[in-house]
């Protein structure tokens, strides 16, 4: 067993990779594109979208709604303000107006909880793909191309998943070859949708562990929900 520190990384995200594959064994399309409450995010033909931002190179998107600054990140606002960053940048850096940086900068007291919209198993699925397959690119690929336009979503639970697989697969290859320089280089990593460009890379991994494990827990649950519908 390995301690060092990629070794670790490695296996959590091992250990969890095996276990959601184990999970998402005989998904059927029905169930990928369950929706468990009205108004749920999902995969959707372009013109059926549901929210604004829908987006995805083909004639399937994935729901995404309005740029906002939800309440639990309103903290790391705080911090971007205080580490000198202009509102003008942050601004820029959440895609919102900079009144919308200068209304959570003026906030007292603990924020109102956000309300987060119902997803499908097909949208965490494929947001974890647009996540993992835009974090290769501008780390270990070309670093040029538009992460929105690097899945072509899909209704076809399985194709979905050997899709995903597959991005898993040369992600992890990627990432074992790693040394120790580049666990410690500040913006190996330089995913235009994130913050990743200004942390070492150790840190972007274990952001991306707890990523996977997050939203496979919650495909898990709705596997569970889907089987007890009745």
């Amino acid at each position: 067993m390995r301690t060092d520190r990629l070794g670790l990384v490695l296996e959590q995200f091992d250990h969890a990779r095996e276990m959601a594959q184990v999970r998402l064994t005989g998904l059927s399309d029905e169930e990928y594109l369950w929706e468990p409450a009205p108004g749920s995010w999902s995969v959707r033909r372009r013109g059926e979208a549901v929210t604004p931002r829908a987006f995805g190179p083909g004639e399937w998107v994935l729901d995404q709604g309005a740029p906002d600054i939800p309440a639990n990140e309103y903290a790391e606002v705080a911090r971007q303000a205080a580490d000198g960053m202009s509102v003008e940048k942050i601004a820029e850096d959440w895609s919102v107006s900079v009144e919308r940086v200068r209304e959570v900068l003026a906030h007292t007291g603990e924020p109102e909880p956000d309300a987060p919209p119902m997803t499908t198993i097909a949208w965490r699925l494929n947001h974890l793909h647009f996540h993992f397959a835009g974090g290769y690119e501008w780390t270990f690929g070309e670093r040029r191309r538009d992460p929105k336009l690097l899945v072509d979503f899909t209704p076809s639970a399985a194709l979905a998943l050997e899709r995903f697989w597959a991005l898993i697969d040369r992600y992890r290859e990627s990432v074992g070859s790693l040394t120790e320089e580049q666990l410690d280089t500040v913006g190996l990593s330089q995913h235009p949708y994130s913050n990743d460009a200004d942390h070492p890379f150790i840190s972007v991994l274990v952001a991306g562990n707890i990523e996977f494990i997050h939203h496979m827990a919650e495909i898990a649950l709705l596997r569970d929900l889907w089987r007890t519908r009745a």
